[in-house]
């Protein structure tokens, strides 16, 4: 490493480049080592900016193992406050026992109301979860010169569904092609590859295998041509009935019937008027505002879970797709949330980070399980099981008018 004044003089040696235009901020990594060049970087945005940007510099990451993985043109990092709910007691086919649940979010009175839940669900019996279908899916969209020859790929596709199969594994090691679902318009046609991905998420996964098996498709059927790799019958990253009612990721199912006592003593509450709170709100205002999901906030509670895991953050727009569900059995109240496209994986993308992989070792299903799936499959229900906390406290508050008295007193400060 060179010495402290040699350092000196290299970094103003290329922040005089960036200055005269000779060297662009992206090309950096090319001359310098990453974790340097993301200083020369951030110095050279301060002088531009006139501001400076010492806590942004405050980090523990080591750009050497994330440039060309996670990140380009690094400056530093940005900070979220985490914190944890919880236990939570999960009943799952892999998620047993009691769960801390890493949250990561700058929004007041989010954890907490995560933590009552939990401590309802908990002190209830738990809750059961369960994941009822497994599969990311990636869908080029294929153009034929009529709707004929559309047809016939379909049937083609279908036909030699295991030649196609052999060509999109031999791309991974992990990844399964389970099914190909075919969607037609006019002459073109949509096929919908989907795919067990192990512990990862598998978007990547699931994109290099379908291009592999897309080169099969135009070289051997020959008349019908692929014009784009993903052609939004995926559906990655936007809100679409498709993944609800088809699946993308995880579908998953968590449920707990919370006791009258429980109800009454932690939320001040009963098990009627959250139902009616679910039937009136979750059921017939989305209705009513044509959502596609009917819930109060699994948003909140997945995309903190995301950020502290190292979960796709952009995925948070179909994740929290899904239902609650409500019924009053006795004086008790049953309650479900279903969430049919949870796309979330173990091992691969922000996983890998030194204090995301800290987050996901609290849960304990940091990288591959064994066999492989399985910590994903127990992180899931998890997840699921954390979203039926959040969502079981947020009725229970506003069923017992607290919900602008927990705001102002944990989102203003106002509770010290």
């Amino acid at each position: 490493m060179p010495e402290k004044e040699d350092l000196k003089e290299v970094i103003d040696q290329y922040l005089e480049k960036l200055e005269r235009g000779e060297l662009t901020i992206s090309k950096l990594d090319k001359v310098l080592s990453p974790n340097l060049a993301a200083v020369v970087r951030r110095l050279f945005i301060e002088r531009k900016t006139g501001k400076v940007l010492s806590a942004i510099a405050s980090t523990i990451l080591d750009f050497e193992e994330l440039v060309g993985r996670n990140i380009e043109n690094p400056i530093g990092a940005v900070q979220i406050p985490l914190g944890v709910a919880g236990p939570l007691k999960v009943n799952g086919d892999y998620a047993k026992g009691e769960f801390f649940i890493p949250l990561a979010t700058h929004e007041g009175a989010l954890v907490a109301s995560i933590n009552r839940g939990c401590k309802a669900v908990t002190e209830s019996g738990g809750a059961r979860a369960k994941v009822i279908k497994d599969g990311m899916a990636r869908a080029p969209v294929f153009v034929a010169p009529n709707i004929e020859k559309a047809y016939q790929l379909v049937q083609w596709v279908r036909e030699h569904f295991d030649e196609i199969k052999r060509e999109a594994e031999s791309t991974t090691s992990h990844g399964k092609l389970k099914e190909i679902q075919p969607f037609v318009m006019g002459n073109n046609v949509w096929l919908r590859f989907v795919y067990f991905t192990g512990d990862a998420m598998g978007m990547n996964m699931a994109t290099i295998a379908t291009e592999k098996a897309c080169d099969y498709i135009e070289r051997e059927f020959g008349e019908a041509k692929c014009l784009a790799l993903s052609g939004n019958m995926c559906v990655d990253k936007k809100p679409a009935h498709l993944n609800v009612l088809c699946g993308r990721g995880k579908t998953v199912v968590a449920e707990a019937v919370i006791k009258e006592e429980v109800i009454r003593r932690v939320f001040k509450a009963d098990a009627q008027t959250i139902h009616e709170v679910n039937l009136r709100k979750n059921l017939l205002g989305s209705a009513y505002a044509g959502s596609l999901s009917f819930n109060a906030h699994f948003a909140n509670v997945i995309a903190a879970i995301f950020l502290a895991t190292g979960q796709d953050a952009a995925q948070v727009v179909e994740s929290p797709m899904g239902f609650t569900w409500t019924e009053v059995r006795g004086n008790d109240l049953y309650i479900s949330v279903t969430l049919p496209s949870l796309e979330v994986g173990t091992v691969g993308g922000g996983t890998r980070l030194p204090t995301q992989r800290e987050a996901l070792e609290i849960l304990g299903v940091a990288g591959g399980g064994d066999p492989p799936g399985t910590n994903a499959l127990k992180f899931a229900e998890i997840v699921a099981s954390a979203v039926l906390a959040g969502e079981l406290n947020l009725l229970a508050a506003l069923a017992a008018k607290e919900l602008a008295k927990a705001h102002k007193a944990l989102g203003r400060g106002m509770g010290k």
